[in-house]
């Protein structure tokens, strides 16, 4: 077979002598004489399949080419362009499209649970990109040994750059891994300051968790973070936490029927279990007061503890008053030794009053 040759529309160049049309010879493959390599070596590939299909839309592949510059002996044109947008359009849309239906088919798995899903997820999302990223390259025909010089440097100044974002990476796999926090638990941990941070986990991302507060505050936090510090997971192996309510009782008051007083308004609150059932410990004799504790559980933290204490105790404050119950406030009682010294001035100090004297200063 002889290779033949056509000529293409002409490109316009400029010359000493005005602006005159340079013909472009176009040859047969990408590596025909007469023409630069495409910049994308898959252009040259499809513009030749066009060509093949439809003399019409040769024509506008020649005008697309034709408008262009060259860089040593690769070309740059808006054929190329155009080209460089379908393809990651394409690859774009593919992976889109790719991972919503591997979530779709992870969901729809009853036998794993919340944490093997979402980890099925982000492996999956990660091949699919990954695959995706090698089809484009391999579409636009990109050769990798050419950034070769480059990739040392380059490569290490990715790394640094990226290691607190691949350690975070990791540490979300680790944790969904081995389940020790998962969506929907309730968790307190503490920055390295002392500040705690307590709240429920949305989502774990790639780079962080979300937790959202009872005030509706959302917070990331990095899973290195929860990864090397101490966690309180209050839902890790049972969803069932316990509240203690202090109160104290005068002691003058009838202590048994103060004690039934409080188990009957730990266990009339709405969301308090009964089993295990409320109790109640006798914790101190204090200075004003007997003072005791409601132990009391509930399996639904991340709807707050607060409320629950503050309820317990508006029904235990009506039980009290109802049944004549007091709670006490803080007092003290002086007590002074006999001193002679002080009986005089004392007899002093009301002397000068009865006689209508100010006492001495």
């Amino acid at each position: 077979m002889t290779a033949t040759a056509e000529t293409a529309p002409p490109v316009i160049s400029a010359t000493s002598e005005g602006i005159a049309p340079t013909p472009v010879v176009r040859g047969v493959g990408p590596g025909a004489e007469g023409r630069d390599t495409e910049a994308v070596a898959g252009a040259d590939a499809l513009r030749e399949a066009v060509d093949n299909s439809s003399p019409g839309l040769a024509e506008l592949t020649d005008w697309l080419d034709a408008i262009g510059f060259s860089i040593a002996d690769h070309r740059f044109s808006l054929w190329t362009l155009l080209v460089l947008i379908m393809v990651i359009g394409g690859v774009y849309l593919f992976a889109r499209l790719a991972t919503g239906l591997a979530k779709m088919g992870v969901r729809r798995a009853t036998r794993l649970d919340v944490s093997q899903r979402l980890l099925v997820e982000k492996l999956l999302t990660v091949g699919i990109w990954a695959l995706a990223l090698m089809i484009g390259v391999d579409l636009l025909g990109i050769d990798l040994t050419a950034f070769a010089v480059f990739s040392g440097a380059f490569g290490l100044a990715i790394g640094f750059g990226l290691q607190k974002t691949f350690g975070n990476l990791i540490a979300g796999i680790i944790l969904l891994m081995d389940k020790s926090i998962k969506p929907g638990d309730v968790i307190a941990i503490a920055d390295q300051a002392g500040n705690e941070t307590f709240g429920q986990i949305r989502k774990i991302g790639i780079r962080a968790v979300s937790i959202t507060t009872r005030d509706e505050r959302e917070y990331l936090i990095p899973n290195e973070n929860l990864m090397i510090n101490q966690v309180e997971n209050w839902s890790y192996s049972s969803r069932n936490v316990r509240i203690q309510v202090p109160v104290g009782i005068g002691y003058a008051c009838d202590q048994k029927l103060a004690l039934a007083l409080m188990l009957e308004a730990a266990k009339s609150s709405r969301r308090v279990l009964e089993d295990p059932a409320p109790s109640v410990w006798l914790n101190e004799y204090g200075e004003s007061s007997v003072n005791y504790t409601i132990h009391c559980w509930i399996t639904d933290p991340e709807m707050g503890v607060g409320n629950v204490r503050s309820d317990v105790l508006m029904r235990l404050w009506d039980l009290l008053k109802d049944n004549g119950i007091e709670i006490p406030f803080p007092q003290r009682d002086i007590n002074l030794r006999d001193n002679e010294q002080f009986q005089q001035l004392v007899a002093a100090i009301a002397q000068r009053v009865e006689g209508g004297r100010e006492p001495p200063r």
